[in-house]
């Protein structure tokens, strides 16, 4: 078994080293996909809502995935690589000030108009009222992975070291965005 699960990782870095971009949007969306699936047994709901569980996954691929590829390589290539404690805290400073927010705002945008198919005016009121806490949440955990992340990893894996603790955040940020009509099987 060890050699099957090893044959899988080393296929995996290879994808990942020869086509970056495809398989951090096909790792967005799946892991996206299983935590919907996750969160939605959490809530009560008995069957698994497929339009909400494709529509997340569509999220997390379509603007997760290429998001992060494209905004990591561009933090490489403003700070030229380098590993420093400043230069990390200064690449850190610089995802809780743009990109946090930004993704953040966004799913819950998204969550609420496309997802839930709520009025405008219901989503803009609840993104008003949750997004203060969601964000504040967020600065208190995303900026030690986002250290761990620059200080440790090499590139190529950084984006995806991210969606696995997203896995966890994504969970999260369901449960805060659901609306509390659960649907019963």
């Amino acid at each position: 078994m060890g050699s099957i699960a090893k044959k899988g990782i080393n296929n995996y870095v290879k994808q990942l080293q020869q086509h970056p971009l495809r398989t951090k949007v096909i790792t967005a969306g799946v892991l996206s996909g299983i935590s919907d699936i996750v969160s939605q047994k959490l809530t009560g709901i008995r069957k698994i809502q497929l339009r909400r569980l494709l529509l997340r996954a569509i999220f997390s691929g379509a603007y997760l995935g290429p998001f992060g590829h494209f905004f990591h390589i561009g933090l490489e290539k403003i700070f030229r690589g380098k590993r420093d404690s400043k230069t990390v805290a200064k690449k850190v400073l610089i995802e809780q000030l743009t990109a946090s927010p930004l993704n953040n705002l966004l799913f819950l945008i998204y969550y609420g108009y496309v997802v839930e198919g709520r009025p405008w005016v219901h989503v803009r009121a609840k993104v008003r009222k949750d997004f203060p806490s969601v964000q504040y949440t967020s600065w208190t955990f995303w900026p030690a992975v986002g250290w761990i992340s620059h200080q440790f990893l090499p590139l190529h894996f950084r984006v995806i070291f991210r969606f696995f603790v997203a896995f966890c955040w994504g969970i999260f940020l369901n449960l805060r965005a659901r609306t509390l009509v659960l649907t019963k099987a």
